[in-house]
């Protein structure tokens, strides 16, 4: 295949400094990071006005869940789960998952993420939908056994399905991890057969631990131990390990989080909007935790702007603090990137701009009236910026959307396609 160039000129590169320059792609990776522009590349893409950073990483989504947008608002978490989105997923279908996925996978492109990490059902036919929006993606079936045999071994099935039909598949932009949903809603036998499975195949585990107080209270009742000590004491805890939420911990638990290496998905909004509370997380940070961030699904946050979430996680951390030097602009674009990278262990592959890297990046529209004036590009990103000021986002060295015109799949079809779907879905339930 005849080798496909692109080059970005004139653009302000955000990497270990601030510099003016050009980037040249050759199929899906960065060849060259030069002050000066090269010419004869088959695209010439100018960034004047423009800063060049690389495509964001939501390390925490449940993508079909866009179809459930502004369903259940201003709820706890256990009635909104139990009352309100169990219900309703109880007549999920196939095809809802795959256009809940593609609504999802455009609305992220449309702000920038290019790496998501996705726990749901019928995750087939979310790799479909990753698969044909370009995006990258981190895939599990969340597993719930609820203590019951019978359901394991369900659970058990439907992952190694997963696993052997989508694994490694879209060129190496669709892997699958194991997905426990949390230590509440699945048995010892279920984390045991996750953490041997993990360990044989060489998998991510992404799980939820530690959301809200309820959750802390109840292990505390019914095992004596907080949930990460428990994570511990049965051995599950490990380097691959994301854990999503992680609000309420103890020291103790922050100490076996750095032992163990686990990263940490950061979800602020979902948190704030569920009242679930504030994770600790320049605490994590000053202990040398790898922590990311996630929007958690459409249903609890109600979008998937990571823009929005570092803002949010920077001005939390110095409430909860009471510091204003916590979690500063260049953190908040870490966390955004090269964290998110690191936690699904693509670190050597995204989440930087450098030579040898995957061509996963955004450009973002310096020229708006709450951009102004171009002072400090850093300190503009995670403060002030907004996704809809992403106006070009390339994956995998694929141009998927040149000045906010998304090319890889027809924009107001599937936005009509999620009406329908959404609709189908809520008449059934």
């Amino acid at each position: 295949m005849e080798t496909q160039t692109i080059l970005i000129k004139n653009s302000t590169i955000i990497g270990e400094d601030v510099r003016r320059g050009s980037v040249l792609i050759e199929d899906d990776k960065i060849v060259d990071i030069t002050r000066k522009g090269s010419t004869g590349a088959d695209e010439v893409i100018d960034a004047e006005g423009k800063v060049l950073i690389p495509g964001l990483v939501n390390t925490h989504t449940h993508l079909s869940m866009s179809l459930m947008r502004g369903l259940a608002d201003d709820l706890p978490l256990d009635i909104w789960l139990n009352d309100h989105i169990w219900p309703v997923e109880a007549h999920l279908e196939g095809e809802h998952c795959y256009v809940g996925a593609l609504l999802s996978a455009l609305e992220m492109i449309k702000s920038g993420t290019t790496t998501c990490n996705d726990m749901y059902f019928f995750m087939d036919e979310v790799a479909q939908a990753i698969d044909e929006s370009g995006i990258r993606g981190l895939l599990c079936h969340g597993m719930i056994d609820l203590f019951d045999e019978d359901k394991r071994k369900e659970e058990y099935k439907e992952t190694l399905r997963i696993i052997e039909k989508c694994h490694n598949t879209a060129d190496g932009r669709i892997q699958v991890t194991l997905g426990p949903h949390t230590p509440y809603t699945c048995s010892t036998e279920l984390l045991n057969w996750v953490r041997e499975t993990a360990d044989e195949k060489g998998l991510k585990i992404h799980i939820h631990v530690s959301e809200t107080e309820k959750e802390v209270e109840d292990s505390l009742n019914d095992r004596k131990k907080r949930p990460f000590e428990y994570l511990e004491d049965i051995n599950f805890l490990g380097p691959d390990v994301i854990a999503a939420h992680s609000v309420w911990l103890s020291g103790a638990e922050i100490a076996l989080i750095k032992d163990n290496n686990v990263k940490i998905s950061h979800n602020p909004l979902s948190n704030m909007k569920l009242a679930s509370g504030i994770s600790p997380v320049s605490d994590m940070l000053a202990n040398d935790v790898c922590v990311s961030l996630g929007t958690d699904g459409v249903a609890s946050n109600n979008n998937l702007d990571l823009f929005q979430e570092m803002k949010t996680a920077s001005l939390l951390q110095k409430v909860r603090t009471l510091d204003p030097t916590v979690l500063p602009a260049n953190k908040m674009l870490e966390m955004a990137t090269i964290n998110g990278a690191t936690a699904l262990g693509m670190e050597e592959e995204i989440g930087t701009i450098e030579v040898g890297k995957k061509a996963d990046l955004i450009l973002v529209d310096m020229k708006k009236p709450h951009l102004s004036p171009y002072r400090n590009p850093i300190s503009h990103l995670a403060y002030s910026a907004e996704g809809s000021d992403v106006s070009t986002v390339i994956c995998d060295g694929e141009v998927l959307m040149r000045e906010r015109e998304v090319l890889i799949m027809d924009e107001a079809e599937v936005i009509e396609m999620a009406e329908n779907a959404a609709e189908d879905l809520i008449s059934k339930s």
